[in-house]
C-alpha cells in the first residue's frame, strides 16, 4: 500500500471516529446538562440545517441567494399555526412548513434563471424584505408585532413541553438533513451542482440541464429551510419577525462563507461556531451586525477559503509526512 492510498483509507476512518465521538457526546447530555444548555444545543442544530441548506444554493450551486430567513420564518410559522390549530403530530406540521417553502423556493429558482450575481443577490434580498413585512403586517394570521404564541409539538399524546423532551428529536432531525446533504453532495445531483457553480457553459457542454438544477437547488434549499423553522417550533413558544430580518440571513451566510463555501463540514463548523457567538452577543444586539461583517471582511481578505481550508491544508501536511516516511524506508 502506497502512501497516498494509505492517507485516503484513513480519512474516512477520522471522519466516522468524530462522528461516533460527536454522537456519544450528544447522547450523554440531557443527563449532564442543565436546561439552557440544551436549549443551545437545539438552536445549533437549527444553525446546522440552515446553514446545509444555504451550502446547498451558495456553495454547491454558486447561486447567490439572500433569502433564506424568510423562507425559515414560512417554516416557523407554517408549523406553528397547523399546531395551533389542529395540534397534529409534529412532523405534519414540520412538512408543511418545508413543502411551503419548497413552493416558494421554485418560484425564487425560476428569477434565478434570469439574473446572476449582485441581481440575483439583490432580487432575493428583495423577497427575504418582502416577507418580513408580511410577517408584521398580517396581523390576522401571524399576530404582527406583538409577535405569535405557539401551544407545544405534540407526538402521540407526548407534548414538548421543555428543551429537554425536544431534544432527542431535534437531533435525530438534524442528523437526518446531514445525511441528505452528503448523500445529494456525491450523488450526479451534487456533481451538477459543482458543474453549474463552475460554468453554465461548461455544464451545458457536458449535457447539466442548468435550468432544472437551479431550480432544484433552490427548492432543496427552501425546503431545508423550512425544516428549520418547524424544528425551532418544537422548543420554543414565541416567534417575532424581527428576529427573521436581514441579520438572521446574514448570520446563516458568515456561517457558510467562514466555515468554507462548498464543504459540508465547513457549513456544520461554521454553524457550530457562529450560533455560540450569536449566543454570547445576545446582550449586545446592536453590534452584531457589525462583527459579523467584520469576521466575514477578515475571513474574505486572509482566509478566502474559510475554516474547511484549515482542515486541507492539515491533511496535505499529513500526507506529505506520510509520503516523507514511505521514501525514508525505501
Amino acid at each position: 500500500m502506497n502512501a497516498s492510498s494509505a492517507s485516503s483509507s484513513s480519512s474516512p476512518w477520522r471522519d466516522r471516529a468524530a462522528l461516533l465521538a460527536m454522537a456519544l457526546v450528544l447522547a450523554v447530555l440531557p443527563f449532564t446538562a442543565s436546561g439552557y444548555v440544551l436549549y443551545v444545543v437545539n438552536l445549533l442544530m437549527v444553525f446546522a440545517v440552515l446553514a446545509l441548506g444555504m451550502h446547498l444554493v451558495i456553495g454547491e450551486t454558486g447561486q447567490f441567494a439572500l433569502s433564506h430567513a424568510a423562507f425559515f420564518g414560512i417554516g416557523i410559522y407554517t408549523a406553528g399555526l397547523i399546531n395551533n390549530q389542529w395540534q397534529p403530530p409534529f412532523f405534519v406540521s414540520i412538512l408543511a412548513g418545508a413543502l411551503l417553502s419548497a413552493a416558494l423556493g421554485w418560484v425564487i429558482g425560476l428569477l434565478a434563471l434570469r439574473m446572476r450575481d449582485i441581481y440575483l443577490a439583490l432580487a432575493t434580498f428583495a423577497f427575504g424584505e418582502a416577507m418580513q413585512w408580511v410577517f408584521l403586517n398580517w396581523e390576522s394570521v401571524t399576530n404582527g408585532s406583538n409577535g405569535m404564541q405557539m401551544k407545544p409539538a405534540s407526538l402521540g399524546g407526548l407534548q414538548l413541553m421543555n428543551d429537554l423532551q425536544a431534544y432527542p428529536f431535534v437531533v435525530v432531525i438534524a442528523a437526518a438533513m446531514l445525511w441528505l446533504t452528503v448523500a445529494l453532495s456525491r450523488s450526479r445531483l451534487g456533481s451538477a451542482f459543482r458543474a453549474v457553480r463552475e460554468s453554465d457553459v461548461a455544464a451545458v457542454a457536458m449535457g447539466v440541464n442548468t435550468r432544472a438544477v437551479k431550480v432544484t437547488a433552490f427548492v432543496l434549499s427552501a425546503a431545508f429551510a423550512g425544516v428549520a423553522g418547524g424544528m425551532y417550533t418544537l422548543f420554543t413558544s414565541f416567534i417575532h419577525p424581527e428576529s427573521l430580518g436581514f441579520q438572521t440571513t446574514i448570520l446563516i451566510l458568515t456561517m457558510v462563507v467562514v466555515g468554507g463555501l462548498g464543504s459540508v463540514r465547513g457549513a456544520v463548523a461554521g454553524a457550530i461556531v457562529f450560533g455560540l457567538v450569536s449566543e454570547l452577543l445576545r446582550q449586545a444586539p446592536s453590534y452584531q451586525e457589525i462583527i459579523y461583517g467584520g469576521i466575514l471582511m477578515l475571513f474574505m481578505m486572509f482566509l478566502p477559503k474559510g475554516m474547511a481550508s484549515l482542515f486541507a491544508v492539515r491533511r496535505k501536511a499529513q500526507r506529505a509526512s506520510s509520503v516523507s516516511v514511505q521514501e525514508a524506508v525505501r
